[in-house]
């Protein structure tokens, strides 16, 4: 039988195999967070303040942009310490309060991208229908929907983080991740778990698979219509209105189905370490930035704000 011990941190070697790398890459995740955030925080107050952004597409994506900060927030500050310090450590109470706030913002930014593909389904197949489908009080109820069901699955997140943490962890600290997902941190226990492997693994396909699976009936439903329109031009304009939505979706739950959705023998450290990087650090990168660049309102709201800004400097 393993002593088991009281552990009190945890040691993160999710990059360990790129020593010459550490620097680099801090500045370059760096500079991604900076923007990510920088550009999240420019679309939640641009949505805020201007009122023809105050229409359910930005409502959704002013939502998206704050979960997706908190997401990253949960992930991103301590990477870039751990890249470059000697101690690339965690505390155990600090590794617990990671996972279930990625876990449960990463389930809240499934169910908000599903939102936003019934939003866009509603735009082109109804419409005609679309604001009184889409109402002010329907909007904020698939808001509050999907924020609910992200921490219900994060109410699931929560008793699963408390049993993972009550596993009996010995001499072993590491962590084979940059940061406390919870296989990784499973595998860091010195039992076997293939119960609480395989129920995760459920939960996992239900959130991810699930949300996919809407969205791609939604995106049917979206392409046999636009198929109809008569006219090349309108079935641009139509396609154009989903392209930045469909671009996130595909990034994301690409990324996730590999990470969540794959047996245990297909583990390894470097290329699990890749695709993280992807949907931790890039896919929230890209919801500013998709959004942002195929948006004239977007641009125009933020060239108005900096002009109004320079004129009360020059005053």
């Amino acid at each position: 039988m393993m002593n088991e011990t009281k552990v009190t941190e945890f040691v993160l070697i999710g990059f360990s195999d790129f020593p010459d790398l550490q620097i680099p890459l801090f500045v370059v995740f760096f500079l991604t967070y900076l923007i990510t955030l920088t550009g999240n925080v420019l679309l939640m107050t641009i949505t805020r303040l201007h009122r023809h952004f105050h229409i359910p597409m930005y409502l959704f994506l002013s939502t998206l942009s704050f979960s997706e900060t908190c997401y990253t927030f949960a992930v991103i500050p301590q990477m870039l310490v751990n890249l470059i310090t000697e101690e690339k450590s965690i505390s155990f109470t600090g590794c617990a309060v990671q996972m279930l706030f990625f876990s449960g913002f990463g389930g809240t930014n499934c169910m908000l991208l599903t939102a936003m593909g019934y939003d866009r389904c509603v735009a082109i197949c109804k419409p005609l229908h679309y604001s009184v489908l889409m109402n002010n009080r329907v909007c904020s109820q698939l808001v509050a929907f999907a924020t609910v069901t992200g921490f219900t699955n994060g109410h699931l997140t929560f008793t699963f983080t408390y049993f993972i943490f009550t596993l009996p962890f010995c001499g072993e600290k590491e962590i084979n991740h940059f940061f406390c997902d919870m296989a990784p941190v499973i595998q860091a226990a010195c039992t076997e778990n293939n119960g609480i492997e395989t129920v995760i693994f459920i939960f996992c396909i239900v959130v991810v698979f699930g949300s996919f699976l809407l969205i791609l009936l939604l995106y049917v439903l979206i392409f046999n219509t636009i198929l109809k329109i008569p006219s090349t031009e309108g079935k641009q304009k139509a396609f154009y209105t989903c392209a930045s939505h469909l671009t996130v979706v595909v990034v994301h739950f690409g990324c996730a189905s590999i990470i969540y959705l794959r047996p245990k023998s297909a583990y390894s450290l470097e290329g699990d370490t890749l695709i993280s990087v992807t949907y931790t650090v890039v896919t929230p990168l890209l919801n500013p930035v998709v959004y942002s660049l195929r948006n004239k309102d977007v641009h125009l709201a933020l060239w108005k704000g900096l002009g109004r800004k320079s004129c009360t400097w020059m005053r």
